[in-house]
């Protein structure tokens, strides 16, 4: 009995065999593609790794190279010049803008900003920054309404920029003439727990230029 049954045993165990070896042939060729393609995948995303970050260097190269220009219109012509349609336009918008005022040409830096909005995935907290920069540029070339409106959803409770925006608000009422809304809106900037040293002390020199009074109970400062 013991011969019977290791000759089946064996007789088994080579059926088994030549099963799997027809499974390998049948299909094994899908575990070699399988594998083909782990290996590509893995390749193609050092590739593409490898590619943007060239890419971002070459960036890099060239806003650095556009900035050496000691002339502010050289080097708003090299920055113009980049590729706008890459990370880094936002930061090549503010440096144009730059620039462009260090050139004189204030019109210029503040329309430069006005275009950080249509920047496709541009964070809003650089539009609002561009928002406020180009409502201080703008100057006399904007009615103090028109100063207004831009900032108005910038002064909003939660806005990052929100007490720059209500300084600027209160520049505008007294260019508009409109004295006690200036002072108002100063007092509300003193009255914020966020309000900086530097802000502080401006909308304080302020009001007492204006002749308003000074709140006595001012929050104190933001470290």
């Amino acid at each position: 009995m013991s011969n019977n049954e290791s000759f089946i045993d064996e007789v088994t165990e080579e059926v088994r065999r030549d099963q799997l070896f027809g499974y390998i042939r049948r299909y094994g060729w899908i575990a070699v593609v399988a594998i083909l393609a782990m290996v590509g995948a893995a390749a193609w995303t050092e590739f593409q790794k490898s590619r943007t970050e060239g890419a971002a260097k070459d960036r890099g190269d060239a806003i650095i190279a556009a900035m050496a220009q000691n002339d502010p219109t050289a080097r708003e012509a090299a920055l113009a010049a980049l590729p706008a349609d890459t990370p880094a336009a936002v930061v090549t918008a503010f440096l144009r803008s730059a620039s462009l005022h260090d050139a004189g040409d204030d019109a210029g830096a503040a329309a430069t900003l006005n275009t950080v909005a249509s920047i496709p995935g541009v964070t809003p907290l650089y539009v609002d920054l561009a928002v406020l920069k180009s409502v201080m540029l703008s100057g006399s070339s904007a009615t103090p309404d028109e100063r207004k409106a831009a900032l108005a959803p910038l002064a909003v409770p939660g806005r990052p920029f929100r007490l720059l925006a209500l300084e600027q608000i209160a520049l505008a009422d007294v260019d508009a003439g409109d004295t006690s809304a200036a002072i108002a809106g100063l007092t509300s900037i003193l009255e914020d727990a966020t309000v900086t040293r530097g802000l502080r002390d401006r909308a304080q020199g302020l009001i007492v230029a204006l002749g308003g009074d000074l709140p006595t109970d001012i929050a104190p400062v933001a470290q």
